[in-house]
């Protein structure tokens, strides 16, 4: 019987296909040596985004000699050694199909935040305040979304946003791409000139460091809006705060961060950032879907 260990759990409907399909399912969470004993018993792991497998325990899970397969349920796998784990004969798989829907909406549903003062009228109501003179908003519709990388969330943000009558352009380190022929392809510096808004969608690259630094932020329009949903140190968060301060960024809306969970007061207390602890494909509906395709993932290499 293959065994599988769930680290950072999995959906219950997927769970109960899986031990019905004969596996041995475990969904505890397992840290430190808990965690380097456990991958030498097991055949394959499944983790998201609180679970980092890094070199050492790779290692550890090739003395065991069982593991064969790592599956990030999710999008990226900027947190697994993967090209070591696949050079070792551990395959890495993700589930890139399942949320990308669930982040479009959360990135739309903080551009929505943002532009009406949704984030932070809600908090100083509840003190007692009737801030409505301050509270002047902007509309989306005319204005130009700037898509830093273009794969499926950033696709499904534009879909989205094309139809509140936003203006797309694009970056991508693959070049154009002809899926979408309403939105334009553009250089990164004209793209940072150019966004009223700008969207993040590409994952982080320890050796380039943050994409969104002090030459990119003196590249911007004075005013516009950040939204990152992407991966944490995408953007320098003391440059942001610079921005913000000077208003050259009006305002930003942040769902991941440098560190996890965030220790920088100056950020979660910022009037000027709308906050959320990474829950970009927390719907009830994405999980379902992440289950479905991990299981087909588990039956391609473990059946």
């Amino acid at each position: 019987m293959y065994k599988i260990l769930a680290n950072d759990g999995i959906d219950k409907g997927a769970e109960s296909k899986l031990i019905e399909l004969g596996y041995d399912v475990d969904t505890n969470h397992y840290d430190g040596e808990e965690l380097s004993k456990k991958v030498k018993e097991i055949d394959c792991i499944i983790i998201r985004s609180a679970t980092k497998i890094r070199k050492p325990l790779i290692d550890e899970a090739i003395k065991g000699g069982r593991l064969k397969l790592i599956i990030r349920a999710g999008v990226g796998i900027d947190n697994i050694d993967h090209e070591y784990s696949n050079e070792q004969g551990i395959v890495v798989r993700n589930t890139p199909k399942s949320s990308s829907d669930a982040v479009a909406e959360l990135a739309i549903g903080h551009m929505f935040a943002l532009a009406r003062h949704i984030y932070i009228s809600n908090v100083t109501m509840r003190n007692g305040q009737w801030n409505k003179k301050a509270y002047s908003g902007i509309e989306l519709a005319g204005k130009t979304l700037g898509l830093v990388g273009f794969g499926r969330i950033a696709q499904s943000v534009a879909k989205k946003a094309i139809g509140l009558g936003m203006n797309i352009i694009y970056t991508d380190l693959f070049g154009e791409s002809n899926f979408m022929p309403k939105c334009k392809f553009v250089s990164k510096n004209d793209l940072l000139k150019q966004s009223d808004f700008i969207s993040l969608h590409i994952p982080f690259a320890k050796e380039l460091g943050p994409y969104l630094g002090k030459e990119e932020f003196d590249l911007m329009k004075d005013g516009m809006y950040i939204i990152q949903t992407s991966r944490g140190g995408v953007v320098n968060e003391n440059e942001l705060l610079k921005a913000l301060d000077s208003g050259k960024v009006k305002k930003a809306a942040l769902d991941v961060f440098e560190d996890e969970p965030t220790k920088n007061e100056l950020i979660y207390t910022h009037e000027s950032i709308s906050l959320t602890p990474h829950i970009g494909a927390s719907t009830k509906e994405a999980q379902a879907r992440i289950g479905l395709e991990t299981i087909e993932v588990i039956l391609e290499y473990l059946s």
